[in-house]
């Protein structure tokens, strides 16, 4: 075999396929456009299944790609096998109802042995047991020998989800030799030992899935799936994907941060695997726009995130690292991918403000620790609970490992058994969260019929009037003749000027007349690509399928129109002003306002809000004229069209050129010129989530009235103080709130002298155990602070003391124990004297020797608590 880089095999397999035909596409995102089943890219498939199901019509019948995908079901297993990884690059072709098996396999023997050159004797195929024609395709016209061909199973050679497009699959298989085999005679395919590995899957998609039966597709087609990685491992002479070419730097880049030898011992192995492999993972993740957050994508992102820092940590790496992982990871992927090195800056800065936070969490982690540690060490004990341990990992992300090796130092074992649980339990929750959805989901098929047949025209963008024909009327689910005055439904027209919910500008409402009836429209969305639909509510009469009908659009239209042309205006002002990190992160655009998210890193200040502000309005009052054009793609980004980073574009995009001021890809509905806008006005900014702020802001007759607002707002606050001068509330409110000032002084020294009186008179109550002033005591009307400066003043007051305070604060508990320096070292513990009157009241809380607080959730049991608070002092002082 011949050494490949895994640039040369990725070439290599494009080319290959370019050459039959196939068209060359880039890799899509790792966030699966339009499809709510899939939380991430897991297969080369996915970017195409709604052509698999016939829901959308490819560019091409023949397309290959290299896609990049993550799955982390066995997010265990990276670094600990030579094969597991979180994030690969899958090779594939695809035929949407063009060729098939005569064409496929022989052209994946020819790529295999003449281009790859994997030596023919040493290769062996599967097909399912019942796949006749694969079998005598590889038999009679490839000419491999029958004894190198295997028949397996529906588990193993059978693609199906329950439900859609399915069919068996061929895989192509190397013979690694004997030595990684099992010793039988009869080891081959299908045997679970390591000497044959899979790397190409051919699978044949042939039938549509019903339950149990299976019923012939009218159109076949193909899907196959080459792990790169793999085969470059293969074909570089390595048994690990982390030692190929473009992977075994970032390892060595990560040996050299850490100080440790990659080869030196297995755990170090291991963490700089797994380091390697999630630094390549979240790159991809956060270049494709990806946040870290606690549910769905966010979340995985968030924990990949988590376990590199955590493997650093093994290492004995104690400073923030990753941004030096990333650089690592650019270097042997920029070129495949080069709009990674346009991102660069963005990722490393979203991954860096994570790793910073997440060494917050551990910190807190470790105060909640030795808390543990404290308590077990107190009552003799050696085992820390599982569920508190599993709650270290799930609330702040703490690392079981090294959970382990801390206790471990302090002869302390954790209930690994009770953490698995509690583990389990979590995962079962997840899978019920997630629900059963498959892999091919074809909820939409009630529209393939009507899509298959009809491409609805769109009218919208120059009218807002239109007639049409009722093509399909769907009630409850199903197809149906009419509706009547009363029925949810939803119409398909042929012609419509109604614009469906998409790119962030909310759908169309209005109405669709006909000759016998009339329908409200509530909503309109796109189900299947270029198949737009009417959901609303039958006002009056009848409505019938071919019923020719009349379209009125609402005039809120307008606003909406105002609203995004906006949009593009305040992207462009944040962009020269913030910089060019600056993307659109989402959006909403309706007749009521805009919101804009975007990514930066920090606040934007008061004064660069109101200088975007002037910039939008600047462009307004150019009344530069919006331009609408259809280009191809090359061409419009050729001539600088801002596309959204992740959103998936035709061949053909239409691009909205505003004056020579700003120029984006969009779909959505604007104004003619920017002077139709009238006023732009911010209403607010603030933080979504890490790294991505928003921003509201209202134009036209919404920023009119929300101006009136704010001037009746002042008036209002003027008659409270007396004055319908506007230009004198700042000195009334000035005034005003010196007055409250003093006023708070005095009520704070009020305060204090109450607290120092108090203190006088509950001193005089103490009571000499064993040489020590005890005071255990319940007090009223006093806040959390105030409690704290009341024991500061007794234990000051007091000298060598042990003071308990409680305190009902509506339907709460408040505790806090004092015990003087001296003691501390004699024996006595305020935490542990604490814990046990909250525990009494169905609380917690601990803390230092010599201070602690705590809480409880039962008012009616302070007195029993401060009573036992008292056992436990007392029988502390007489343990000294």
């Amino acid at each position: 075999m011949r050494y490949r880089t895994v640039d040369e095999i990725r070439d290599l397999y494009l080319n290959f396929f370019r050459d039959k035909q196939h068209k060359i596409l880039p890799s899509a995102s790792l966030i699966p456009h339009g499809d709510p089943t899939l939380l991430l890219t897991v297969a080369g498939m996915v970017p195409f299944k709604h052509y698999f199901l016939g829901l959308e019509k490819p560019e091409s019948k023949r397309v290959t790609t290299c896609q990049r995908c993550i799955r982390t079901a066995d997010i265990e297993n990276v670094g600990q096998t030579d094969r597991h990884g979180t994030f690969f690059e899958m090779l594939g072709n695809f035929s949407f109802g063009d060729y098939f098996k005569a064409e496929v396999i022989p052209w994946a023997w020819e790529l295999v042995t003449e281009h790859l050159e994997f030596p023919e004797d040493r290769l062996w195929v599967s097909v399912f047991h019942e796949d006749d024609e694969a079998y005598d395709i590889w038999n009679k016209v490839v000419g491999v020998p029958a004894e190198r061909i295997v028949r397996l199973g529906k588990e193993d050679n059978f693609w199906e989800t329950g439900h859609g497009p399915c069919g068996p699959c061929s895989e192509i298989y190397l013979d690694r030799g004997p030595e990684y085999g099992c010793g039988s005679p009869d080891c081959k395919p299908g045997c679970e030992c390591e000497r044959f590995l899979e790397f190409w899957n051919l699978v044949f998609i042939q039938f549509h899935q019903e339950g149990d039966t299976y019923t012939p597709l009218e159109k076949r087609s193909i899907d196959t799936g080459m792990g790169l990685e793999r085969v470059a491992a293969l074909l570089q002479g390595t048994t690990s994907i982390f030692e190929i070419d473009n992977m075994r730097p970032i390892v060595d880049g990560i040996s050299q941060i850490a100080g440790q030898a990659y080869g030196s011992k297995r755990e170090v192995d291991v963490s700089l695997r797994v380091i390697a492999d999630h630094l390549r993972a979240v790159t991809f993740l956060v270049m494709d726009g990806v946040l870290p957050s606690n549910e769905g994508r966010g979340y995985v992102l968030r924990r990949l995130i988590r376990r590199a820092i955590r493997h650093g940590r093994l290492l004995g790496i104690k400073r923030a690292f990753l941004s030096d992982g990333i650089d690592l990871v650019a270097e042997q992927m920029g070129r495949a991918y080069p709009e990674l090195n346009g991102r660069l800056d963005y990722i490393k800065r979203v991954v860096g403000l994570e790793e910073e936070r997440f060494s917050q969490t551990l910190d807190q982690g470790m105060h909640l620790l030795q808390e543990l540690i404290e308590e077990a060490q107190g009552d003799g004990g050696t085992l820390i609970s599982g569920k508190a341990v599993f709650q270290l990992y799930d609330t702040f992300g703490f690392p079981l490992e090294l959970t382990k090796e801390i206790l471990g130092e302090k002869g302390l074992n954790v209930d690994e058994a009770e953490f698995k649980a509690s583990m389990e339990a979590q995962r079962q929750r997840a899978r019920a969260a997630r629900g059963e959805q498959g892999y091919l989901d074809s909820s939409l098929e009630v529209f393939n019929d009507i899509a298959g047949t009809l491409e609805v025209r769109f009218t919208g963008y120059e009218v807002t009037a239109d007639e049409g024909r009722i093509v399909a009327l769907i009630k409850d689910g199903k197809m149906v003749d009419q509706v009547e005055a009363g029925d949810s439904a939803t119409v398909v027209l042929d012609v419509t000027p109604f614009y469906a919910e998409s790119g962030g500008q909310v759908a169309d409402t209005g109405w669709i007349t006909g000759p016998d009836g009339k329908l409200r429209v509530e909503d309109v969305r796109m189900p299947v690509e270029g198949l737009i639909v009417h959901m609303g509510r039958a006002t009056e009469g009848v409505l019938r399928v071919n019923s020719k009908v009349s379209t009125l659009v609402d005039g809120e239209r307008s606003h909406t129109a105002r609203h995004h042309t906006a949009t593009h205006l305040l992207h462009k002002a944040l962009k020269e002003l913030l910089g060019d990190h600056v993307n659109q992160a989402g959006s909403y655009v309706g007749p009521d306002r805009l919101r804009f998210d975007f990514t930066h890193f920090e606040g934007v200040d008061h004064e660069v809000l109101r200088e975007v502000e002037d910039r939008v309005n600047a462009a307004i009052l150019a009344d530069y004229p919006v331009e609408v054009s259809i280009k191809s793609m090359e061409e419009a980004k050729a001539e600088g069209a801002v596309a959204l980073f992740g959103e998936k574009y035709g061949a053909r995009v239409r691009v909205i050129r505003i004056g020579n001021y700003s120029m984006e890809l969009c779909g959505g509905t604007h104004v003619r010129s920017t002077g139709e806008i009238g006023m732009f006005r911010i209403l607010s900014e603030g933080s979504v989530a890490a790294g991505v702020r928003r921003i509201e802001a209202v134009t036209g007759a919404q920023a009119l009235a929300h101006a009136r607002s704010q001037e009746d707002l002042l008036r209002a606050i003027g008659r409270t103080l007396g004055t319908a001068n506007l230009e004198e509330l700042p000195q009334h409110v000035n005034r005003l709130t010196e007055h409250v000032k003093d006023l708070e002084k005095q009520i704070q020294a009020m305060k204090g002298q109450a607290i120092a009186s108090l203190a006088e008179e509950l001193a005089a109550k103490a009571e000499d155990i064993g040489g020590v002033a005890v005071l255990v005591e319940e007090v009223s009307n006093v806040s959390a602070e105030e409690l704290r400066e009341l024991g500061d003043r007794l234990r000051d007051k007091l000298g060598s003391a042990a003071i308990v305070l409680g305190a009902k604060t509506e339907d709460k508990v408040l505790f806090l124990a004092m015990v003087s320096k001296a003691l501390t070292g004699k024996g006595l513990h305020a935490g542990k004297v604490v814990q046990q009157a909250a525990k009494v009241c169905g609380g917690g809380g601990g803390g230092r020797p010599d201070m602690a607080q705590a809480g409880g959730r039962m008012p009616e049991k302070l007195l029993e608590a401060l009573r036992s608070a008292k056992e436990v002092l007392v029988s502390q002082i007489e343990g000294m």
